[in-house]
């Protein structure tokens, strides 16, 4: 465990700040440059980079916590190694995930809301992404990460907990290699306590994810990370389960059945992918998504059902066979 020196003002001593990152070479000179000038206490854990990640970050003068190599990395690992090496935890933990800078305003507002509501455990807010007009996957998840504002049961990696709910539940699971937010989240509210979204700009974040194969890894991950939830939770996102087995699974299952004996059938049950993709279009311009992107969403929407269903899958056969939930990596090191 490490000390570190105790900043100068109140302010900063109330918030320690853990960011985590992999092959985040080209962002950490950013990201490290908005955290600078809180005077929080920061840790940086490392996930096995094989970039010059490190040494960014020690040249900035914050401490590097590099995770031991024999151990499967997860996020969740990275984050509650963070947090335990602050030997006099301040009230507030604030995680950033390494591809994601903070925006102006947000560590003062954040904590100024906790501090008037002692009631929640956790505030997140919105993340916008750097360079939406690179692929419709950015725009995609830019339209993701505006999710409305309010009471919320999960968050991304970007949080503001309190320091002594987040030590109450256990911090972080290990065991999880995706939606580790969500299960933290699930926990905090079993435990009585109350999560916010606020309508407001948290982070800058760059996904850069410009190719199918990328999209299709990540929402393979997010599979993963439903099947994981399940299996601890029972009830999380079951319907979002449930649509997966069916379009994912029962659907086409069903088609290559009855097309031998019964094309026309076979062929009939087809029509429930452009009517699943008409159902999502329509909520999508209702929400006054571009007539454009709002197709393209709506496609991406219907055939998520194939890989999310294929991460679940590979989640079960992880369990079963007692494998290591290892990572499912979507973007290549910058």
């Amino acid at each position: 465990m490490t000390s570190h020196p105790s900043p100068a003002s109140a302010e900063a001593t109330a918030m320690d700040i853990v960011l985590i990152g992999r092959n985040e070479a080209a962002r950490l000179p950013a990201v490290l440059s908005a955290l600078a000038g809180t005077g929080a206490r920061t840790v940086y854990v490392d996930s096995g980079s094989t970039d010059d990640s490190r040494e960014i970050v020690a040249t900035a003068g914050v401490p590097v916590v590099p995770l031991d190599l024999a151990v499967p990395f997860t996020a969740a690992r990275a984050r509650n190694a963070g947090a335990a090496e602050f030997d006099d935890p301040a009230p507030y933990l604030h995680f950033f995930d390494g591809d994601c800078v903070a925006a102006p305003g947000w560590l003062a507002e954040a904590r100024a809301f906790l501090d008037a509501h002692p009631d929640h455990a956790m505030v997140t807010g919105w993340a916008a992404e750097e360079h939406p007009g690179r692929s419709v996957y950015n725009r995609l998840i830019d339209w993701e990460w505006k999710a409305p504002a309010g009471p919320v049961n999960s968050a991304t990696g970007n949080m503001l907990l309190r320091r002594a709910a987040f030590d109450a539940v256990g911090g972080f699971d290990p065991a999880f290699i995706a939606s580790e937010e969500e299960d933290l989240c699930l926990r905090l509210i079993a435990a009585g306590w109350r999560l916010e979204r606020l309508p407001r700009l948290m982070v800058h974040h760059d996904a850069a994810m410009t190719t199918l194969s990328a999209w299709w890894r990540r929402t393979e991950r997010a599979g993963h990370g439903l099947a994981q939830l399940a299996a601890k939770h029972g009830h999380a996102r079951l319907r979002e389960r449930r649509r997966a087995w069916l379009l994912g699974g029962a659907l086409p299952l069903a088609f290559l059945l009855m097309l031998p004996w019964v094309p026309g059938l076979a062929l009939a049950l087809l029509l429930l992918y452009p009517l699943s993709g008409a159902r999502g279009y329509r909520a999508l311009r209702k929400d006054q998504v571009p007539p454009r992107d709002a197709l393209a969403f709506a496609a991406l929407f219907t055939l998520a059902k194939l890989p999310t269903l294929q991460g679940m899958l590979r989640y079960h056969l992880r369990r079963a066979t007692g494998r290591d939930l290892a990572l499912i990596e979507y973007r290549r090191p910058s």
